[in-house]
């Protein structure tokens, strides 16, 4: 007996993620692309409207309101999209008897941690955009819909989006030296990695083991600050032949690079329920950037 089809709803198509999901999904996945304007997360009857047409077996959220500093000032439509949206494609998820995947992140958390933070930690979101996702997540949990999945990720970078790791590569390639936060310590994670481990949750519901769905967290594995992030992204480009004119990665305070938005101190996520439940394992962070590198930029 073959493998059942799977009808699936992509939001947000055109994104980052959203590109490498298309990219991996298991062959007995059918992508439905829908974004905006044409697919509007804050218009709920709009959104009922086109999923009920649609009937998707799953629907996976990467549409978000990304701007982490755009968001502090524009409140309201981070509280819209990434608040109320995911609330509005949960109720239809559950009335289609659909599983739900959103995309969260480690804003949730206060940064003030000392080990790496579990799904059933204490959250304390200290931006706006920290405060919409964590909104989106009890907007999803609130609604009575029972198949979902939150995964919250971190440093996220992929070919065809806007990310540090390309920033650094322009900012190397134009000056003799770079500055960059030192006192901010998470973990990267590469979109190819995180779009395999969505399916791999997927496949874990599609087994019947419905009592794991909920909350987990994703990111590659390892750590660094930002600085140490910048540094190896340089040495490595440098080995590849990539142009790099920055001889020097000078490391700074959060207090030396003011922004609008709070950034967590320490938002370092534990993957150990992910790996739990589904058996795989978690590349780490210098492996996958050495693969995005080599292989994988637009």
């Amino acid at each position: 007996m073959g493998v059942r089809q799977r009808s699936v709803a992509l939001i947000g198509e055109r994104g980052m993620l959203a590109q490498k999901v298309r990219q991996l999904a298991p062959a007995h996945y059918v992508i439905h692309r829908l974004s905006r304007p044409g697919f509007d997360l804050a218009d709920a009857v709009g959104v009922r409207e086109k999923l009920l047409a649609l009937r998707p077996d799953v629907i996976i959220n990467c549409a978000a309101y990304t701007h982490v500093d755009g968001c502090e000032s524009n409140a309201d439509t981070a509280f819209r999209v990434n608040g109320e949206g995911p609330g509005n494609l949960a109720r239809v998820a559950d009335e289609l008897g659909a599983t739900l995947v959103q995309v969260s992140t480690d804003y949730v958390f206060a940064g003030d941690a000392s080990q790496p933070y579990r799904e059933d930690d204490q959250v304390g979101p200290q931006s706006v955009y920290g405060r919409s996702k964590l909104c989106g997540e009890k907007a999803i949990i609130d609604s009575g819909l029972k198949r979902y999945f939150i995964i919250r990720t971190s440093w996220l970078y992929g070919p065809d989006g806007k990310n540090f790791v390309e920033t650094m590569l322009r900012l190397a390639a134009e000056r003799e030296e770079l500055r960059v936060v030192a006192d901010q310590v998470g973990s990267p994670t590469y979109t190819g990695d995180l779009a395999r481990a969505i399916f791999n949750l997927l496949a874990v519901a599609d087994a019947g083991r419905e009592d794991n769905y909920g909350i987990y967290h994703f990111s590659n594995e390892g750590c660094c600050s930002w600085h140490a992030f910048a540094e190896a992204i340089l040495t490595m480009a440098r080995s590849l032949g990539l142009p790099v004119l920055a001889r020097r990665v000078v490391p700074i305070g959060t207090e030396d690079y003011p922004l609008p938005a709070p950034r967590p101190a320490y938002s370092v996520l534990s993957k150990d329920k992910y790996r739990q439940v589904t058996g795989a394992q978690v590349p780490l962070w210098r492996d996958s950037l050495e693969f995005y590198l080599r292989n994988d930029r637009s």
